[in-house]
C-alpha cells in the first residue's frame, strides 16, 4: 500500500495517508480512529488495537507511537538529518541567542545553513514563521528535507524540553548538542524540577558515539546532563576549570571585552549571561572544526538577537531595553547586567507580567526578583491566554517583600503600563520591558492581537520627545 503522506492530526487523514495515533497532553489520537477510517484512511499506527478491528485496515502496533512518529517521519523524508550537520541547543535560557548566532556565524563563514528557533525558522535568506520552539516531528523533518534540497550543510536547532519529552526529535541524527543552563520553568508541564532535568538530559542520553556533548560546567546540573551519554564530552565555563574558558575583561552597554582561550576581542552583546552565550557558540564552532582565529573574528562582528537585550537609546538619552526574560533566572540575569553597568544616578523601571496557562509557581518569584532589583516596577499583563490577567498579577504581587511594596504599581493594560513608565522616566533613566521580547502579539482569551513591545515603546518615546 503506497503512503502519500503521514499525519498525526486526524483532520488531515485521507485515503493514502498513514495516520499515527499519538497520545497528547489534551487528546488521545486513538479516539479518532473511527473518524480517520470514515475519511478513507486505511493505514493506522497504534499502541493499542481497537476493540473492533476492521479487516480492510492495515494496523501497525508499536510500543510508543510518539517515538515511532519521529522515526517514520525521518524515513518518509529520506532521513534528511543524516545529510546535515545538525546541532541541538537546549537549556532554560540562551537557546535562541546561541542557535541564531551559530546560524549567522556559519553563514558568515560562507556555509549554506538552516535555523530552527523560537523566533523563526530560516533556510539561508528564506524566513519561515515559527509556531513552536521545536516543530512537530513531521514538520521538522519536512523542514530538514527542504534544507537538504537547498544545499544546507549545517542546521542549528533549539531543542525545548517539551519537544524532547514528546519525542519530536526522535529518529534524528544529531552531530552535537549543547546545554546552556537550567532553572525553574515549564513546571506546569513537567510538574517537578527533576522531571524537567530528565527531559533535557534525554537529548544527551540519545546521542551517538560520534557526536559531541557540550555542557556548562558552571551550572550545577551541567555534569548530570552528560553523565550517561555515549557522545564525546566537552565543557565550557567562566568560573570552573573547563575545556573552553572565557573571562570578562570589560562590560558596558556597548558590549563585552572577553578573553576566550587566551584571545581578547570585543563583542557586541551585553552582559554576563551573553558571555556564556558567546562562549557556547565559540565552543560549538570549534567542535565543528573551525579555527579559534576565524571564530573570534567572525563572532565579534555579529550583533544581538531580536528581543534579547534589544536596547533603544532616545535622543534625550532615555534607554529602553526589550528582553524575552520570562523565567526568574533570565529576569535576574538581565537586571544584574543593567545594575552592574549603570551609574545608579538614574532610575530603573521594570515592566513585567507573566503568561497565562503556564507555570504559575514562578509568578511570585519573578515579581520578587523585579522588586528587589529595580527602582520602580509596573506589574502588567503578558499573554494572559485563557486566564484572568488581574488574577495573574495578584499571584505575582504575593511574592513582593513588604519593604519593596511602595515601589510597585499595577496597570493591567500593557500599553498603558509602557506609557506610564515613559511619562514617569527622566533623561538617562532605564526602562526594561521584560517577558515578550520578539513577540509581535498579545494573546487574550484565545485571540492574538497585534502587540510589539519595541514598536510601542519607540512610538511612545518619540511622541513624548516631540
Amino acid at each position: 500500500m503506497p503512503v502519500s503522506a503521514i499525519v498525526s492530526d486526524s483532520r488531515k487523514a485521507a485515503f493514502g495517508t498513514m495516520f499515527i495515533a499519538v497520545k497528547g497532553t489534551q487528546t488521545d489520537g486513538h479516539s479518532f480512529i473511527p473518524q480517520v477510517i470514515e475519511q478513507g484512511c486505511t493505514i493506522i499506527v497504534v499502541e493499542k488495537l481497537p476493540e473492533s478491528v476492521n479487516n480492510s485496515i492495515i494496523y501497525i502496533q508499536v510500543e510508543n507511537t510518539s517515538e515511532t512518529l519521529g522515526k517514520i517521519a525521518s524515513n518518509f523524508y529520506n532521513n534528511p538529518s543524516e545529510k546535515l550537520k545538525l546541532v541541538a541547543i537546549t537549556g532554560t535560557n540562551g537557546k535562541t541567542t546561541c542557535a541564531t548566532l551559530l546560524f549567522n556565524l556559519f553563514r558568515e563563514f560562507g556555509h549554506s545553513s538552516g535555523l530552527l528557533s523560537t523566533v523563526q525558522n530560516q533556510i539561508n535568506e528564506q524566513i519561515i514563521p515559527a509556531t513552536h520552539t521545536t516543530p512537530d516531528a513531521i514538520s521538522l523533518n519536512k523542514l530538514l528535507a527542504d534544507m537538504v534540497n537547498a544545499g544546507c550543510e549545517y542546521v542549528f536547532m533549539e531543542a525545548s524540553s517539551h519537544a524532547i519529552e514528546q519525542n519530536r526529535i526522535a529518529g534524528l541524527t544529531i552531530a552535537g548538542a549543547a546545554f546552556t543552563n537550567i532553572t525553574q520553568d515549564h513546571l506546569d508541564y513537567h510538574i517537578t524540577f527533576d522531571n524537567y532535568i530528565k527531559a533535557k538530559k534525554k537529548l544527551f542520553d540519545n546521542l551517538d558515539i560520534d557526536a559531541f556533548a557540550l555542557y556548562n560546567k558552571d551550572d550545577r546540573n551541567g555534569a548530570i546532563m552528560v553523565q550517561n551519554t555515549k557522545a564525546a564530552k566537552y565543557s565550557f565555563a567562566l568560573n570552573a576549570p573547563a575545556d573552553f574558558k572565557a573571562k570578562i575583561i570589560e562590560s558596558d552597554f556597548n558590549g563585552l571585552l572577553l578573553n576566550i582561550d587566551g584571545e581578547e576581542a570585543w563583542y557586541r552583546l551585553v552582559g554576563r549571561f551573553n558571555a556564556y552565550n558567546i562562549l557556547t557558540v565559540y565552543s560549538v564552532a570549534f567542535l565543528l572544526g573551525k579555527s579559534k582565529e576565524e571564530i573570534i573574528t567572525a563572532l565579534s562582528n555579529l550583533g544581538s538577537v531580536t528581543g534579547r537585550f534589544d536596547y533603544i537609546m532616545s535622543p534625550n538619552k532615555l534607554m529602553a531595553i526589550v528582553d524575552y526574560a520570562h523565567t526568574p533566572d533570565a529576569l535576574k540575569n538581565v537586571l544584574e547586567t543593567i545594575n552592574e553597568i549603570r551609574s545608579r544616578n538614574e532610575t530603573l523601571y521594570t515592566i513585567i507580567g507573566c503568561g497565562g496557562n503556564r507555570d504559575a509557581g514562578k509568578r511570585p518569584i519573578m515579581a520578587k526578583v523585579a522588586a528587589e532589583m529595580s527602582d520602580k516596577v509596573i506589574f502588567t499583563s503578558d499573554n494572559p491566554r485563557d486566564e484572568n490577567a488581574e488574577e495573574i498579577i495578584n499571584q505575582m504581587q504575593e511574592g513582593v517583600p513588604g519593604l519593596h511594596y511602595k515601589k510597585t504599581l499595577r496597570i493591567t493594560d500593557r500599553r498603558e503600563a509602557i506609557k506610564t513608565a515613559v511619562s514617569m522616566a527622566n533623561p538617562m533613566d532605564i526602562i526594561l520591558l521584560a517577558g515578550k521580547g520578539h513577540e509581535t502579539y498579545q494573546e487574550i482569551s484565545g485571540v492574538k492581537y497585534d502587540f510589539d513591545d519595541k514598536k510601542i515603546i519607540i512610538e511612545l518615546i518619540e511622541k513624548l520627545e516631540k
